[in-house]
């Protein structure tokens, strides 16, 4: 019973990582309904900059402000020059577009600051911690408190302020909010803005388990599942995918993958979306999208 706890522990606190690259395709989604490909290239642009920044011997908290600072100025440039001119356009051509700032953000990216391993020191040590007989990795639950926060902060901009309900008049009827005096132009920039930050706080975690490195920007295929399971327009969805593969992986590996020879983690989150695709296409939290035939 041990061993499932703590493998079931580990899995959940790992899902959370997962989650945090998911909820930035979820506030892109929510605004726009246009899958964001570039969100694994903002993740890597946001982590190389920082670490080239304290690479340089700026503080930390500086280092943070100017990364910010950066992606909010992105952000706003992303809006005027590539989404504003295709307001309108087919959610097939606004992906294609993201599909390319996606490379264009990577080559950016590395050719002005390097495209060699960095290494990321947060100040969070990988030490284990015993709850009883149940070993927990202090990262990964630093990583889930973070998640949390990032989640509660995210629900009470979206619930509790103005901007908050204009993002969901945009989300639920562009027309209907322009109509009534909505700028969308801002909205997309607020919402491509937060995406940017979460970003950033998912780049750092990452870069900080396994380095800062163009393999970082990869990150969004295994959100894909998440937002299948949890839903692509609930951040609560995003969580709770996150958590389902995090712990679905790391009880498949531990008590099925023996039977197959292992490396079941590298497919099984797939092998999971897909079962909800037949089961619940729209995911856990998602909203079933009832159209007129």
């Amino acid at each position: 019973m041990n061993m499932f706890l703590e493998t079931l522990i580990g899995g959940l606190l790992a899902g959370t990582m997962y989650s945090l690259v998911a909820i930035g395709f979820v506030l892109i989604y929510k605004a726009s309904g246009v899958f964001n490909y570039a969100q694994g290239s903002l993740l890597l642009f946001a982590a190389l900059t920082f670490v080239t920044l304290t690479d340089n011997g700026l503080p930390a908290i500086a280092a943070i402000a100017i990364t910010i600072a950066i992606l909010i100025a992105t952000a706003i440039a992303i809006e005027r020059f590539l989404l504003r001119p295709l307001t309108n356009r087919s959610p097939m051509t606004l992906f294609m577009a993201t599909l390319g700032l996606a490379y264009v953000v990577e080559g950016v990216a590395q050719g002005i600051m390097g495209s060699q391993v960095r290494a990321i020191d947060l100040g969070i040590e990988d030490m284990p911690i015993f709850i009883g007989d149940i070993l927990i990795s202090q990262f990964d639950l630093t990583a889930a408190a973070v998640a949390i926060t990032l989640v509660a902060v995210l629900a009470l901009l979206f619930n509790r302020t103005r901007i908050g309900i204009q993002l969901r008049g945009v989300a639920d009827d562009t027309r209907a909010a322009l109509s009534i005096g909505i700028d969308i132009n801002r909205i997309w920039q607020i919402v491509w803005a937060a995406a940017g930050l979460v970003g950033l706080v998912a780049g750092l975690l990452w870069g900080a388990r396994q380095g800062v490195q163009f393999s970082l920007s990869l990150v969004v295929l295994k959100a894909l599942p998440v937002l299948i399971i949890g839903g692509f327009t609930s951040i609560p969805g995003a969580i709770v995918g996150g958590l389902i593969v995090g712990a679905g992986e790391s009880l498949a590996e531990t008590y099925i993958g023996p039977f197959l020879g292992g490396g079941i983690t590298p497919w099984f989150a797939y092998a999971l979306a897909l079962v909800f695709l037949f089961i619940r296409p729209a995911g856990l939290f998602g909203e079933r999208q009832i159209e007129r035939v």
